[in-house]
């Protein structure tokens, strides 16, 4: 048997590094240069030396346009790049470097105009990105309705163009698409002009819609218009929906210290020595006494209201005017004690015992008021 000859592995010669810019022949003269360039020196190095002479030799501006250009533009022709380090370097120069350095400038001009045009593209381009088109809540209901309802609606109009007995829930489809109350707006339109024609045909109350409808007969004309009248009051019964659904907005109420900011009211009385507490305190209590040193009355609000009490301006909110009360007393300074000192229930005995009459009070604090005493029942 012949045996078979395998063939031997070539061994990968690993390649010789490039020597750079630092090992440039300027002494060997210009023809040396280009053919080191040509292969000693890496893409990187070619860039920077030929963008170096940009920057040195043309405006900021001009600059910025040139090497706008992909980087490619700059490595590509390394003739023009060695050009650019003979020159960067302020070599002597000759008739064949001369030569060279003019295909160098008519290339970097090429560069210039190429570059401005990429410069204004860019500009454009962000100009564009810039333009984001922010659609209103309402544009995008009517896209979602466009896509999804009105499609529905365009397919049963279709399957009726071809005789089909078919029909759609209008209630089903508005709860599987997520569509709210709202959009009823546009599908009404649609079914209802449905419907009018069709009632023109079944009633022959237009011609046009007598002949255009004339290849229908009396019973499917009566079916459509059952279907019809069926979507329209789903409808309806979407919108009532959407009514009991929707939130009520509830206006919160203000914070303790903007509410007090205007109320007007005794701070201090020296005949009857009495001081008022901050009309702060008020916001948010179930109970408050308040007594006038000028009508010697004095007044019980009780509150109506989870939130306890709110002051607007100088008027006590959410107080019950059943339960609440004022008196005129004859003795202020052997009642006063009383209700400065003791619980609601203690006081309401001392208060029945009282023969002045009792009235219902109208909410006012005014100047003549001190504020004597809140509690939270």
């Amino acid at each position: 048997m012949v045996a078979k000859l395998q063939k031997r592995k070539k061994k990968a010669l690993p390649r010789r590094a490039k020597t750079g810019l630092g090992g440039v022949p300027s002494d060997k003269g210009f023809a040396h240069v280009m053919n080191y360039f040509h292969f000693e020196v890496a893409n990187k190095d070619l860039s920077e030396s030929i963008k170096g002479y940009v920057r040195k030799t043309f405006s900021k501006k001009d600059s910025q346009a040139i090497l706008a250009n992909p980087e490619f533009k700059f490595y590509a022709f390394t003739h023009h790049c060695a050009t650019a380090w003979w020159m960067m370097m302020e070599m002597t120069m000759c008739e064949k470097s001369e030569y060279y350095a003019n295909a160098l400038n008519n290339y970097l001009q090429g560069l210039l105009e190429s570059g401005r045009i990429i410069q204004a593209e860019k500009k454009a381009q962000a100009k564009d990105d810039d333009k984001v088109v922010s659609l209103s809540p309402m544009q995008r209901l009517q896209n979602k309705i466009g896509r999804t309802i009105m499609q529905d609606l365009l397919d049963l109009e279709d399957s009726w163009m071809e005789g089909e007995k078919t029909t759609i829930d209008i209630y089903a489809l508005f709860k599987k698409h997520g569509l709210p109350s709202s959009a009823t707006v546009a599908v009404r339109e649609v079914v209802e002009g449905w419907l009018l024609d069709y009632e023109d045909a079944y009633h022959k109350r237009c011609p046009d819609a007598v002949e255009g409808y004339s290849h229908l007969k009396r019973p499917e004309l009566n079916r459509r218009l059952k279907s019809c009248q069926e979507m329209l009051s789903d409808i309806d019964r979407i919108k009532s929906a959407g009514k009991a659904t929707r939130a009520t907005r509830v206006k919160g109420p203000k914070a303790a210290d903007k509410q007090v900011t205007r109320v007007n009211y005794k701070k201090e009385d020296t005949e009857f020595k009495l001081v008022s507490i901050p009309p702060i305190q008020i916001v948010g209590k179930r109970r408050l006494y308040i007594f006038n040193t000028k009508y010697k009355s004095l007044t019980e609000f009780v509150s109506n209201s989870v939130n306890g009490f709110q002051i607007s301006g100088s008027t006590l909110k959410d107080f019950d005017p059943v339960n609440s009360r004022s008196v005129k007393l004859r003795k202020p300074n052997e009642f006063l004690p009383i209700a400065l000192g003791k619980t609601p229930k203690q006081i309401d005995k001392e208060w029945q015992k009282l023969t002045t009459k009792t009235t219902v009070p109208n909410g006012r604090i005014n100047k003549e008021t001190i504020l004597l005493r809140v509690m939270d029942q």
